[in-house]
């Protein structure tokens, strides 16, 4: 993630003192562009090689013995209750653990494309080292290509416990995300707050062209799910309270106060002290700012406790100190490098922002809420008014071809960041999605087994 800003108004330890310190929290996240970074999260299943399963926690070969074992390349081992959780590094990176083993390493701040995609390098070597040794591997797709839900292991973190309990009141799908999805996404930096505007508006409403060309999930339970996201599917039954595409965004008057109001009005999931996490499910953060949390009466939040309920929300896109981009499917190595290169090329080149604007801005919300809801199932091919998005997908494309050009950012041999752009040009010409290169190698080479996907789509 983008690092906090030095100027940051409230240290997290610090009291809230009203709405107008949790505008100010966000607004600290302005930088000069000189000072923007990018920051790259992706997640992976790891599974055994004998079996296909996927890793329990405990065990010789399990995520435990995972985390231990990447110590040795300099990681240091966050723990929770004894256990370790997560790994850290001082440059801000870290791996991490989603609710049913999937792990995630979320990369330093960087200036370039070609540091972010140096670093998911150096750590898929890393972990494939370690894999070696377990006899385990890793696997980039948006949803878990075999083997249901229910038989998914639970790691054995405090707000997990407090979700898994909270979501099914909620939603249908609620587990199945926790513990069957995997996604990559791209953090970003602004410059102010009219900046952020324009950039979150642009970023939602091209937001289901990027699940489109991402789209990497066409399997549930060992056969084909009637989707090619089917984790973006997912997200339309999780909680109607923290997810979705946020017409309010389009609205006159958007900012930072609305956005805080809006994250004000989601409910809480917990609060976290002293290294235990309490359930405040369903309650309003609201009543927390009054010292009426029924969880802790009498108790004012801290800015850590807003941070954390920032954390909570689960929109297309997310708002905090900087941007999040969160519409697509994980996948392979080239696809890890492209997620940032494409959101980058659209915002951060004003030539570019001023082409990806006009591209959306007579889009209304109820066609952009229609191709948010086709998308997962016809991805390319979702119609939008004459066109396809496979269309919007090239024209978005050429776009951000065209910033990460005027960006001039070379690597060691003179190549600039329009390279890592080369994979998705191939899907959105051809209209074939990886998605659908999987459905014809299942019902052709494979044989109706989603068992090669481990072969030949693994890390």
């Amino acid at each position: 993630m983008t690092s906090q800003s030095p100027g940051a108004p409230l240290a997290k330890d610090a009291f809230v003192n009203g709405k107008e310190s949790l505008i100010e929290y966000i607004a600290a996240g302005c930088k000069p562009k000189k000072n923007w970074r990018i920051g790259t999260e992706h997640e992976k299943f790891a599974y055994h090689l004998s079996t296909l399963e996927p890793l329990e926690y405990e065990g010789p070969s399990g995520i435990r013995a995972l985390l231990e074992g990447l110590t040795q390349f300099g990681w240091e081992p966050v723990l929770e209750a004894g256990n370790p959780i997560a790994l850290s590094k001082p440059d801000g990176s870290f791996v991490s653990l989603e609710p049913a083993g999937q792990v995630e390493l979320s990369g330093a701040p960087v200036e370039t494309i070609h540091q972010t995609c140096d670093e998911v390098t150096g750590h898929l070597q890393q972990v494939k080292a370690i894999a070696r040794e377990l006899d385990i591997g890793y696997i980039g797709l948006g949803h878990r290509a075999k083997w249901s839900t229910k038989d998914m292991p639970w790691m054995p973190k405090g707000r997990y416990k407090i979700m898994r309990d909270y979501m099914p009141k909620k939603g249908k799908l609620g587990l199945e995300m926790m513990q069957s999805t995997c996604t990559v996404q791209v953090n970003l930096d602004f410059e102010s707050e009219a900046a952020m505007v324009r950039m979150y508006r642009i970023s939602l409403a091209l937001q289901p062209v990027a699940t489109a060309l991402w789209a990497n999930s066409p399997f549930k339970d060992g056969k084909p799910s009637g989707y090619l996201s089917y984790r973006s599917h997912i997200w339309t039954d999780v909680d109607p309270d923290r997810s979705g595409m946020l017409p309010f965004v389009f609205e006159d008057g958007f900012g930072f106060e609305r956005y805080v109001d809006y994250v004000l009005d989601v409910p809480m999931y917990f609060v976290y002290r002293d290294g235990v996490y309490i359930d405040a499910a369903g309650q309003s953060f609201r009543d927390f700012m009054d010292a009426k949390l029924p969880a802790l009466p009498g108790e004012k939040p801290l800015m850590k406790d807003w941070i954390d309920h920032m954390s909570t929300v689960f929109p297309e896109v997310r708002l905090k100190q900087f941007l999040e981009m969160r519409g697509t499917d994980g996948g392979p190595w080239s696809r890890l490098c492209a997620l940032p290169a494409f959101w980058v090329g659209l915002l951060y080149d004003s030539e570019a922002v001023d082409a990806a604007w006009n591209l959306v801005k007579d889009w209304t919300f109820d066609e952009m809420q229609a191709m948010r809801d086709e998308v997962p199932r016809l991805a390319l091919k979702t119609p939008f008014r004459n066109r396809t998005v496979k269309d919007i997908a090239i024209e978005a494309l050429e776009i951000s071809h065209k910033g990460l050009g005027n960006r001039r950012c070379l690597d060691s041999i003179g190549l600039d960041e329009t390279h890592f752009l080369k994979p998705l040009f191939q899907t959105a010409h051809s209209g074939i999605t990886p998605a659908e290169e999987m459905l014809n190698a299942y019902e052709g080479r494979w044989g109706g087994s989603v068992d090669p996907v481990f072969q030949e789509y693994s890390y």
